[in-house]
């Protein structure tokens, strides 16, 4: 990925992942750091378990027209997905690497949030690794509260609005 210099005011949004996007999309997974990358699975991963789910919900997250990251979703409970939630589950997000810490993943957070909320929900759920390379501090300033359980070997946090 070339080195893209992106304007502070830039617009996010999420747009649909098309046959033209999709090997962009897996792409950013390259740019994580080692650390980050044992945390998360590949975005190629992800959107092939997400064809296969009837409760996933998957973007590109762009800054004006540059493609910067990935969001997945997924609602409500299904055991074929592995997924026990009662809500809406944050089940993937990824900034790349050279757009990291510029706000851009706080505000693709708030889009979905601002989403929620007009559907009339209140509260995100998501998961993360703890240790090197973890979003913990991430997903901790963004409000998003420990609810103690656990997916796998990863802490459930909250966050209700």
């Amino acid at each position: 990925m070339s080195e893209t210099v992106l304007p502070s005011d830039a617009e996010i949004t999420l747009r649909r992942i098309s046959a033209l996007t999709v090997c962009d999309v897996c792409e950013l997974s390259e740019t994580l750091s080692d650390e980050q990358r044992n945390m998360v699975a590949d975005n190629g991963t992800s959107i092939a378990e997400a064809h296969f789910s009837e409760n996933a919900w998957f973007r590109g997250v762009y800054a004006d027209e540059t493609l910067i990251g990935f969001i997945m979703l997924h609602e409500g409970s299904d055991w074929d997905d592995g997924i026990d939630c009662p809500g809406v589950y944050l089940w993937r997000f990824m900034i790349a690497r050279p757009f990291q810490g510029k706000g851009y993943g706080k505000q693709a957070i708030a889009l979905v949030v601002r989403d929620l909320k007009a559907r009339g929900l209140h509260e995100l759920y998501t998961s993360y690794g703890q240790g090197p390379g973890s979003p913990e501090g991430f997903y901790q300033g963004l409000g998003f509260k420990p609810t103690g359980e656990y997916y796998d070997d990863e802490l459930e946090a909250v966050l209700k609005f």
